[in-house]
């Protein structure tokens, strides 16, 4: 079998070798709306905003940019309220040809981080196809890590999703993304694939988990891919049950932790602790809308996927665009991505095979490497903190959490951070979850003053409106018990990072014990 890993290895890096050639962002692009309007110009939508205009632009204009000035005066800028009230709830009704062609058999349940109710996504059969392309595209950059060993591309690829078990609503079927897409792979990664089906289509996550330990030590995983927050809970119960030190004395092989989904950052010292040597890390940028991004090679940020039916629009994630919550304004500027700079924050429009029109995803972006569209997430457009101009991203309160838990040596699984509001001043409340001991003045001080080093605003506030902090360590159960108690456990469920509607700040409040 080495041999075979051998040659998986070499022809890997031969694919890798003939798609490495440098990339035109635009070119590829212009060309992937220019495949989406002309697939969907016979749709409801595409008649509704004259999409066989701006095809006729795309290919026909002299004007290199008459294409995207025309889509952004036809097409209307959507976020998922607007999306499904007035187009996708006649797609989610069983309505053919609405916002792409044909029927929409799979939707996707997506509350996100912020949003109590959940959200229908459309998944079409072009989607799914497109994630299952990025996925393998995914694979073949594995040939850039140097230090993988051959014997790797024949080991298990453990995938912990949503159950493969959709919920049928008689004309179409629901679920979590990564169910619906693990329930689809291509035949012959079926051998590779963990936990099997059977496995895969259980619903009780705590089910699940246990069923993984029993069949764990008869599996020679090399690879992991999941949220890291259900990856060490299933890495943790998996020590304990045979009684090891960590994870590679039940998988030795195990090589490979693919992650998105939130920062891993904040989670990687207490992650590290559960291995007995060093493994590659690879992040992915997989959302309940497409596969966005993944990172293609070592010491990089994640590359955008630019030519598989995803075309991406940039909004500067400014004061012009967005008020102090995070609301977009009715118009606001919009680039492509030959106009983008790199540094500077911008919140993501999407355009897909699922039929999505200039839609709002919710996240932040920032460029990190222009040239190779390389980007890095700051957070949600929605998830920061600006009460009175510390304009403080989540980014930032992930690299204190990071700095935190190394300069303190614990933990830190887990927190979130709630924003109030007083007659005269400003306050932030930390909760802060972690099984380690840790002096909570202690880690504020650490966290505040880390927050002034990497915040040119936080500083200058901090001196006048901002002027209460507190903090809260809890037990990182309590952070996946609230979970549980909402119906979002395991999956591609995450804590969200900021609280900021009332509801949401008493309820969890109440339940931490304030």
């Amino acid at each position: 079998m080495a041999i075979v890993g051998s040659l998986l290895k070499r022809g890997i890096g031969l694919t890798a070798v003939v798609r490495s050639k440098k990339i035109n962002p635009f070119k590829m692009q212009k060309k992937t709306l220019t495949k989406l309007i002309s697939k969907a110009r016979f749709t409801e939508f595409g008649e509704a905003y004259n999409f066989e205009e701006i095809l006729n632009s795309a290919l026909f204009s002299e004007d290199k940019k008459d294409f995207y000035q025309k889509y952004k005066e036809n097409v209307p800028i959507y976020d998922y309220n607007k999306m499904y009230q007035e187009w996708w709830h006649k797609t989610h009704e069983g309505k053919k040809n609405v916002t792409w062609n044909g029927k929409v058999k799979y939707f996707a349940l997506s509350s996100g981080t912020s949003e109590a109710a959940s959200k229908h996504i459309p998944v079409t059969k072009d989607m799914i196809k497109a994630i299952h392309r990025t996925s393998i595209r995914q694979i073949l950059a594995l040939s850039a890590y140097k230090n993988l060993p051959a014997t790797l591309y024949e080991k298990g690829y453990l995938m912990l999703g949503g159950s493969t078990k959709l919920q049928d609503k008689g004309t179409y079927f629901e679920g979590d993304l990564s169910g619906i897409t693990a329930g689809k792979i291509p035949f012959w990664f079926e051998r590779f694939y963990k936990p099997g089906k059977t496995i895969a289509q259980t619903r009780d996550w705590s089910e699940k988990l246990d069923k993984i330990t029993k069949k764990a030590k008869d599996w020679d995983i090399g690879f992991v891919v999941g949220v890291p927050a259900w990856i060490q809970l299933l890495m943790e119960k998996i020590i304990k049950e045979y009684d090891v030190k960590n994870i590679h004395e039940i998988w030795p092989n195990l090589e490979v932790f693919g992650h998105g989904g939130v920062s891993f950052e904040p989670y990687k010292q207490g992650f590290e602790k559960l291995l007995g040597r060093p493994i590659t890390y690879i992040e992915t940028y997989l959302a309940s809308e497409g596969f966005i991004a993944y990172q293609t090679q070592p010491n990089h940020d994640m590359q955008l996927v630019l030519n598989n039916g995803i075309f991406f629009e940039f909004i500067p994630f400014n004061e012009e665009n967005f008020d102090v919550d995070g609301t977009m304004v009715p118009k606001p500027k919009t680039l492509m991505i030959d106009e983008v700079e790199e540094g500077k924050e911008y919140a993501l429009l999407i355009s897909t095979v699922s039929g999505a029109w200039r839609y709002l995803i919710g996240d932040t972006i920032k460029f990190t490497n222009l040239k190779n569209a390389e980007i890095a997430i700051t957070g949600r457009t929605k998830h920061f903190l600006s009460l009175c101009g510390e304009h403080l991203s989540v980014d930032n309160m992930n690299k204190a959490i990071e700095l935190a838990s190394k300069h303190f040596n614990i933990d830190i699984r887990e927190f979130t951070v709630v924003g109030k509001k007083g007659d005269s001043s400003f306050a932030h409340n930390w909760y802060v979850g972690t099984d380690d001991k840790v002096n909570e003045k202690d880690l504020l001080d650490f966290i505040d003053q880390t927050l002034c080093e990497i915040n040119d605003d936080y500083p200058v506030e901090r001196k006048h409106a901002l002027r209460e902090l507190s903090i809260k360590v809890l037990p990182v159960s309590k952070f996946y018990d609230y979970l549980a108690g909402l119906g979002k456990t395991g999956g591609q469920n995450k804590f969200p990072r900021v609280l900021k509607k009332a509801e949401q700040i008493n309820d969890w409040e109440k339940f931490a014990g304030k």
